[in-house]
């Protein structure tokens, strides 16, 4: 994806990648192309690669830059790292349908384990919301280990059909992790 932050060309993105949601919501994933995502725009074909190289490419610039929203948010709010990913949750409750519709929940995992030991490694230890977690151990199995076991039970909301409120999801997640930490 072209990172250009002309307005236009950023109105221009915006726009492909709402089409692709559209059609995301009509037809399977594997059917849509790229002519049908531009005629859904008031784009020409050329805008269309100017900022993307195929269709997977604008469905993964949409879920970076959702990913890099919910990763902010975690950076801000470092000891509520479940709150935070309930918000993202909630917020992005199309999205999940979608890409659970296409069986493609994956690359939200792919893209968290991308991005979370990243800023493991560059965030200040005093705002960096794995501390708690991890503390002075290895990082990257345990990160890997609470990326999959919280991402793996949202997806299972997800599969459920999203009905259950996520309040409830969360406490039980919230109990369960109480557990691992007994008081002493």
């Amino acid at each position: 994806m072209n990172e250009s932050r002309n307005p236009s060309a950023v109105r221009s993105k915006q726009q492909i990648i709402d089409a692709l949601l559209a059609l995301m919501e009509k037809y399977p994933y594997s059917e849509i192309s790229v002519k049908q995502i531009v005629l859904e725009t008031d784009l020409v074909r050329k805008t269309f690669y100017r900022n993307f190289s195929s269709k997977d490419d604008v469905l993964n610039a949409y879920i970076n830059q959702e990913i890099y929203a919910y990763t902010q948010a975690l950076l801000e709010k470092p000891e509520e790292p479940l709150a935070v990913i309930f918000d993202f949750c909630e917020k992005n409750r199309k999205l999940l349908s979608l890409l659970h519709r296409n069986n493609m929940l994956y690359l939200l995992l792919l893209q968290l384990n991308e991005v979370i030991p990243v800023i493991n490694d560059t965030t200040d230890m005093e705002k960096n919301p794995f501390k708690l977690l991890i503390g002075e151990l290895e990082p990257d199995y345990l990160i890997a280990f609470n990326v999959g076991a919280i991402w793996n039970v949202i997806f299972k909301w997800v599969d459920r059909g999203m009905t259950e409120p996520l309040e409830d999801v969360k406490a039980v997640l919230g109990q369960y992790i109480a557990r691992l930490n007994p008081p002493r």
